[in-house]
């Protein structure tokens, strides 16, 4: 095990809003509370059967549509990719992207994409797509593409590939909840530098992606979406050693993934920084009403959830530069999207022994938003046998983010570099 204290030139904190560390808010005992009170009791029990008869009533809308343009002769479009959704009254048409890949696209190769949502998605994705066009960096070659997952849902992706350096390896990056891909830009760019082409993927309800933004509906379709998205760069790159970097919540969705031994085949080894292993209810009674809650009020958000003064990262710039981008999700947790976490969270503790790919694992001792007790017993209990751990003290959640961040990405490097 490999150790690795820091102390922080200056003790000041800045506190800010953590949204990936206000789970455990969400579902305090204050709010169990109220919702049993106002929601449980009575609220719940008339909206159901409205909501399940609403469905009814557009699905025989959508039926009746399509048999009347197909009766018309009109060409019916393929695959159900252009949809029409109904609500409030007012119909809103749905573009899809056909359902394979989109090509590679850069700042060379103009701006014209037609994969345009619903309009609060398309907002977010055209931000997005316009900081990869205009990235003008020379020693990299920064890319974006779409896809469609087996469920219908567009996809945001991006890759970075060095200009001059050689290709010796591959590194796909999940983000943490509630930010996106393009946040590890600098770090893509350093890995560039060091002859490791980067892949990116906002995972739904993120960044440039299809979803509500902030919303989750399963952590599984993230896990899902990796395991594809791994299988479309391995086909595209063969030959080289591939490797995967998470953060947070991104960690948990790549250490689930690895769970599955086919693709823990595929991997190289995977980089972990402040992994979301373990979220500790504040009452017993969260574990019961969790899973009611989150199926009749899935996207229901919770003042009491946005917990202030929650530390992410003692960088004041970098905080900045977090929650005044439009692409970071601010806003209180869904409630979906908490039960999710603790669900997924639960399951890891349960399997930590099947893992078995190589994994570098760090985490800020003074992390409050995910525990790094839990990093350390994940390296004590996974059947690994090329594992290591760094208990980085003084150090907050967002390391790659911390006034200490290039050191933070050469250790990762280096742990890289002795395994391709």
């Amino acid at each position: 095990m490999a150790s690795n204290a820091a102390t922080p030139s200056s003790p000041s904190y800045l506190l800010t809003s953590g949204a990936s560390g206000r789970i455990t808010a969400l579902f305090s005992l204050q709010t169990l509370k109220s919702l049993l009170m106002l929601i449980n009791a009575f609220f719940l029990l008339l909206l159901a059967p409205f909501r399940g008869r609403r469905r009814m009533v557009v699905a025989a809308a959508v039926a009746a549509r399509g048999s009347s343009t197909s009766s018309s002769g009109d060409q019916k479009p393929k695959d159900g990719r252009l949809l029409r959704e109904s609500s409030s009254g007012v119909h809103r048409t749905k573009l899809r992207v056909p359902a394979t890949i989109v090509p590679w696209k850069s700042g060379g190769g103009g701006g014209g994409v037609t994969a345009v949502v619903d309009p609060e998605v398309g907002g977010r994705r055209a931000i997005a797509i316009k900081r990869v066009l205009h990235d003008d960096d020379t020693n990299t070659v920064r890319e974006f593409s779409l896809f469609v997952t087996a469920r219908g849902d567009t996809l945001f992706t991006q890759l970075w590939t060095p200009v001059s350096a050689k290709i010796r390896g591959l590194v796909v990056l999940m983000h943490g909840l509630n930010e996106h891909s393009g946040r590890y830009n600098d770090f893509a760019r350093e890995l560039n530098a060091h002859g490791f082409k980067v892949y990116g993927m906002d995972w739904i309800g993120h960044g440039g992606s299809d979803g509500l933004h902030g919303y989750v509906h399963s952590l599984d379709y993230a896990v899902d979406d990796l395991k594809s998205f791994l299988d479309k760069i391995l086909t595209e790159n063969p030959g080289f050693p591939c490797f995967c970097f998470g953060h947070s919540t991104g960690a948990a969705i790549v250490l689930k993934a690895m769970i599955d031994p086919k693709v823990e085949a595929s991997v190289s080894g995977v980089v972990l920084t402040s992994p979301a292993i373990r979220i500790q209810p504040s009452h017993p009674l969260v574990v019961m009403l969790a899973p009611v809650m989150s199926f009749f009020i899935p996207t229901f958000q919770l003042n009491t959830s946005n917990k202030k003064g929650m530390p992410v990262s003692r960088d004041p710039e970098a905080l900045v530069a977090k929650y005044s981008d439009p692409l970071v999700y601010t806003g209180p947790v869904r409630v979906r999207t908490g039960y999710e976490i603790l669900r997924t969270t639960a399951y890891l503790q349960k399997n930590l022994k099947r893992l078995r790919v190589p994994f570098f694992v760090l985490h800020g001792a003074a992390d409050t938003v995910t525990d790094p007790d839990a990093s350390q017993k994940l390296y004590e209990e996974a059947s690994s046998t090329d594992k290591t751990i760094k208990l980085l003290e003084g150090y907050l959640h967002d390391l790659l983010f911390e006034p200490e961040r290039e050191e933070i990405m050469e250790g990762i490097i280096d742990w890289l570099n002795c395994r391709v």
